[in-house]
């Protein structure tokens, strides 16, 4: 079964049935199918409130997955956490019924849309994919969106647009983008991750390069032009590739950098020629990169620069990434997704740059195996801040079969902690906090309870 084939499904108004409906990329899906007149059914392990919404839509949902669940369904839409085990997914391939994958599903609906903007990277994506989205709304596109995290400009992590434009975050983790049909594709970064699913670095580099091959010759590319890695894995190919950057041989670049008060202020520079100024409204030099990705994307489709510097001055952060949580006894603080080296390197050079009297890194290492292939490149970014307290490791979806701990990462940090449970960090930080202490949760998994608790 290809993308071709679901074609066929969709044009008829078949039935589809999406397993792990609620999800953040799944919910989307299923309002937009809805909207083109397929029938839809799903289910999911939890009754949440994406499951509430999607049912006030009318669409049927079971909550738990039974072989029962599939019955009257002409193809099947799955969610990455879905393996061939379980029992909808098993009882759709006995009875022939076709299984598709999310991604697939999100490659063929953009082939509906003039303007598909994939925001793909190591890191970054959610910030910057939620900048597009923040400019095309200025800009007043009503655009489709669909964003790994929650933006408060739409209170949640996606949207169904009536524009002609679909913003979407792309991941290359087993190749899911792959399945894009992107118009302009951006690629923040390129770096080694998902070592459990890519051989090395090498092999990350070919699955972006064959990203950006899928745009079309009317397409463009938008990469990032100071990032040694994806340059190497466009090097030679055959498409418009606009470069950004703040390295004076980009297309789309920043000068005159300055820092205020929240963020940063830069000129915005397309093809030699100031086209605004942007005062940015989140910190650090990371950002000011993902802010020059998001409006390279938005130039190459026409959007007006003045679009561009008002949105990004509205921007103040997607969910979870630096986003502010309160204070503790005078002390800010704040939550971040940050779960590589690279990106703790760009959280650590922003939080260190703001003059507080102490950065309290809280980390939770995110799975087992990114910890052991990464384990030195995390040492040395964890022992920069003033204070490392240490959680264990969030499996995800992994089991411990190497025998690693965020202990041993502790072992080789002068002064860091090591906590068994949130309820012994959170207790030593109530101990230590104080006025002038910035205190960062970090890491993919639920490290985020920590800080909530403590400003509750």
């Amino acid at each position: 079964m290809n993308i071709n084939d679901l074609e066929k499904y969709i044009a008829r108004h078949a039935r589809a049935h999406l397993v792990g409906i609620g999800g953040v990329s799944m919910a989307p899906l299923a309002e937009v199918l809805k909207s083109i007149g397929v029938n839809v059914s799903g289910s999911d392990m939890n009754d949440s409130d994406s499951v509430q919404h999607l049912r006030s839509l009318g669409i049927d949902i079971a909550v738990g997955h039974d072989a029962d669940n599939i019955k009257g369904a002409d193809f099947v839409v799955r969610t990455a956490a879905a393996r061939d085990d379980n029992p909808e997914i098993a009882a759709a391939r006995n009875a022939g019924i076709p299984v598709f994958e999310r991604a697939e599903a999100w490659g063929y609906i953009m082939r509906s849309y003039k303007n598909a903007v994939c925001v793909s990277g190591t890191h970054g994506k959610t910030t910057t994919t939620s900048m597009v989205t923040h400019i095309f709304m200025n800009a007043e596109c009503d655009p489709t969106v669909m964003i790994g995290g929650t933006l408060p400009l739409l209170k949640a992590g996606h949207r169904v647009g009536n524009g002609d434009t679909i913003i979407m975050e792309s991941c290359e983790y087993y190749n899911s983008f792959h399945s894009f049909s992107p118009t302009v594709a951006v690629i923040l970064n390129v770096d080694a991750d998902h070592l459990d699913f890519f051989k090395d670095l090498e092999d990350v580099k070919v699955s972006f390069r064959k990203f950006a091959q899928l745009v079309p010759d009317t397409g463009c590319v938008v990469a990032n032009g100071d990032d040694e890695n994806t340059m190497s894995a466009l090097s030679g190919i055959d498409r418009r590739v606009v470069t950004f950057g703040i390295s004076e041989n980009c297309d789309v670049k920043a000068e005159n950098i300055s820092a205020n008060d929240h963020g940063t202020d830069f000129d915005l520079i397309w093809n030699g020629e100031k086209v605004t100024t942007v005062n940015l409204a989140v910190p650090g030099i990371h950002n000011v990169k993902n802010a020059l990705a998001a409006a390279a994307s938005a130039l190459v489709l026409g959007v007006e620069p003045h679009h561009i510097s008002e949105a990004l001055s509205e921007f103040h952060g997607a969910g979870r990434r630096f986003e502010f949580k309160g204070e503790y006894n005078g002390a800010k603080v704040y939550d971040d997704y940050a779960h590589h080296p690279g990106e703790l390197h760009a959280l650590l050079d922003a939080t260190l740059s703001l003059g507080y009297e102490r950065v309290i890194l809280c980390f939770q290492p995110h799975t087992y195996t990114r910890t052991k292939a990464l384990f030195n490149e995390f040492v040395a970014e964890l022992k920069r801040p003033h204070v490392t307290y240490l959680s264990e490791i969030y499996a995800a979806r992994e089991k411990n079969t190497i025998g690693i701990s965020a202990s041993h990462l502790a072992d080789e940090i002068p002064g860091a902690k090591f906590f068994e449970t949130f309820e012994e960090l959170e207790a030593e930080l109530r101990k230590t906090a104080k006025a002038g202490d910035l205190i960062l949760t970090v890491g993919a998994g639920n490290i985020y309870r920590v800080g909530e608790n403590l400003v509750k």
